[in-house]
């Protein structure tokens, strides 16, 4: 029993490490970037690599891990890559470093599907939900912990500073990992027609694509170019740090809210919520005078992420032999981290044209109606 209470704790504490060494220069990162480029376009591809190669490693990553029967080494090198990818950032004197440390923090971030596996393990499998319900907390409280930082880390030494601490994080975090002793598994032969009929299927591939629209809604704004809107309205690094913390912070109230009351109002009427919530903080930044209207916006958006995205990933599962169901979170994972990649992407590429303002008023319409017509589709189907 005590050596089980010490396995949770130290795993339990490489995520929550894990996920501050991500977020810790986070609020500050397209003010960081636009220091270095004075094209919204690069900074915006910069700031899409980070899902750009979640997208590309998630399956991958998942197959190998059972081919190999391991993933603790797996989740160390993913730690090793997240300091690494933050200190090349740090350094950084030019795009090209930008370009390949924001790469390397994708590829960290991949790792998350094996830190969620590595640890349910320790668990009965009826006791599944709880314990993903635990580590996703876990994973928020560092989150909300590490951007609440950032501006206090930036004031005591500049922009540098954060993503040195990142990259301190990140060692701590695969150092708790080291005295973690994991039975090698039985290596299980990849099926790739396996895998494309998990994809095709209704019910993975709908939900799954309407959190890849969700992905691109908050990646293009409050992890995106909502930042450089802040400044420009007179946010000091300080008071974004405690922007992005609150829209974490409404995130998991979100998350509360959908556990309290999907039974009672139902999980298509929650999810039309979540995208009108989405749209309306996205709609109320393109229209923002002053930074009031950007604190409006943050606690929308973080309420809207906060109620679809569990609603998404269950629906993307909820139909799917437990068997099958890795493979169907991965692929599930993989195909938002695409909005993750396009939302920066794309807006980057608008806002060099028509502004950022008017980026963030087509972004509201597209949220809108792509996903409240997706969720109808989906409903009609589903029925």
């Amino acid at each position: 029993m005590q050596r089980s209470r010490l396995l949770i704790g130290l795993y339990l504490t490489a995520v929550f490490l894990y996920w501050v060494a991500q977020y810790l220069y986070m609020p500050t990162l397209p003010l960081y970037v636009a220091l270095h480029t004075d094209n919204l376009a690069m900074v915006g591809v910069v700031l899409s690599m980070y899902g750009l190669w979640q997208a590309i490693i998630r399956i991958p990553l998942g197959i190998f891990a059972d081919w190999l029967g391991w993933r603790k080494p797996l989740i160390i090198i993913g730690t090793t890559l997240a300091g690494l990818g933050a200190w090349v950032m740090g350094t950084a004197d030019g795009v090209p470093q930008l370009l390949i440390g924001r790469t390397l923090t994708g590829l960290a971030a991949g790792t998350w599907v094996l830190f969620v596996v590595a640890f349910s393990s320790l668990f009965p499998p009826q006791e599944t939900i709880r314990v993903t319900a635990l580590i996703t907390l876990i994973s928020s409280v560092g989150r909300m912990l590490a951007t609440a930082s950032t501006g206090f880390l930036n004031a005591c030494g500049g922009y540098a500073l954060a993503f040195f601490a990142a990259t301190s994080a990140a060692f701590l975090s695969g150092l708790m990992m080291l005295p973690i002793s994991e039975q090698r598994r039985q290596s299980k032969q990849p099926s790739f027609q396996g895998l494309f009929t998990i994809l095709l299927h209704h019910r993975v591939l709908l939900p799954s694509l309407l959190s890849m629209i969700m992905q691109y809604g908050v990646w293009s704004s409050a992890y995106g170019f909502l930042p450089i809107l802040a400044r420009a309205l007179g946010a000091s690094d300080v008071v974004q740090s405690l922007f992005i913390s609150l829209n974490t912070a409404l995130a998991v109230a979100g998350n509360m809210i959908t556990a309290a009351l999907v039974k009672r109002i139902g999980k298509y009427r929650l999810l039309y919520l979540s995208f009108i919530l989405m749209a309306c903080g996205i709609g109320i930044a393109a229209i923002a005078s002053h930074l009031f209207m950007i604190f409006l916006a943050l606690c929308a958006l973080g309420l809207a992420s906060g109620i679809g995205y569990p609603l998404l990933m269950g629906m993307s599962i909820e139909q799917v032999h437990d068997s099958e169901r890795a493979t169907a979170m991965g692929i599930h994972q993989a195909i938002y981290a695409l909005g993750m990649f396009g939302g920066p992407w794309i807006s980057g590429m608008l806002a060099d044209v028509i502004g950022i303002q008017a980026t963030l008023g087509v972004n509201a319409f597209l949220c809108l109606f792509l996903g409240v017509f997706g969720t109808y589709k989906f409903l009609i189907i589903s029925n």
